[in-house]
């Protein structure tokens, strides 16, 4: 089984085109700088409280164009129900139930970005948790989805008297193997330096070329990371983010 560790992210970076990630230390922790790579040494020690200053957005919305499959990959089956279904479980069965038990805060709300042609199905289940759940729409592509998510979650975030979501957790709906600890690990690394992602060390083989027939060089594995989700972020970045896109076109 495949460890997942966590990429701390810092917030400036999140503003430029490109960002290096260093090699692993004992922490197995990363972090990126404007001027040079440096290991990250988590210093907080601040007792992490729970959730409830963080929103989920469940990108849902995806055609799963590159499977060739005959629907998304989200609503495939897999042990008997659609993918979608274990990380709606887990971030409003399971993680509300393990903060429960332990004293700490459970999300705030839980965006479903999903196509409206599948929400009619799926409205039961966002009646079924009563604001709790909400959809949004997709975008043309991915960076269009996670910005419709992200102004829901600030809309409901306003609605809830004074309750803010300083913190969006995306994940991607056809990821069904996240586990509570690898959240609560992520979730407690964005909080203390502003983002973070999950990721494993990358264990293919790079090859880089210009035009597909050429390989210009083979790029060392031991910097490279693959980037699963949750992504964690601050909000009140994001939306700087987002906005400097559209301002720059």
């Amino acid at each position: 089984m495949m460890l997942l560790t966590t990429l701390c992210i810092q917030l400036l970076l999140l503003l430029q085109s490109s960002y290096a990630f260093t090699a692993p230390t004992v922490t197995s922790r990363l972090s990126t700088t404007k001027s040079s790579s440096s290991i990250y040494s988590s210093s907080n020690d601040e007792e992490f409280t729970g959730f409830g200053n963080v929103g989920f957005l469940v990108l849902a919305g995806g055609t799963g164009s590159r499977m060739k499959a005959n629907m998304p990959k989200q609503f495939l089956t897999l042990s008997g129900s659609p993918v979608l279904h274990y990380s709606l479980h887990l971030f409003l069965e399971k993680l509300p139930e393990y903060c429960a038990q332990n004293g700490l805060s459970p999300p705030s709300t839980v965006v479903l970005v999903m196509d409206p042609k599948y929400q009619p199905e799926y409205q039961p289940i966002v009646d079924k948790y009563n604001g709790k759940l909400a959809f949004a729409n997709p975008g043309v592509e991915r960076q269009g989805s996670v910005e419709n998510g992200l102004n829901k979650l600030v809309e409901l975030s306003k609605e809830n008297n004074g309750s803010p979501c300083e913190f969006v957790a995306v994940h991607d709906s056809a990821r069904p193997l996240v586990t509570i600890p690898e959240i609560e690990s992520v979730v407690k690394d964005a909080q203390s330096v502003g983002a973070a992602v999950l990721g494993v060390p990358c264990k293919a083989t790079i090859k880089e070329s210009d035009d597909g027939v050429l390989v210009q060089r083979t790029i060392p594995r031991a910097r490279l990371w693959e980037v699963h989700t949750p992504q964690v972020v601050k909000v009140e970045a994001l939306l700087r983010g987002f906005d400097k896109v559209e301002k720059e076109n």
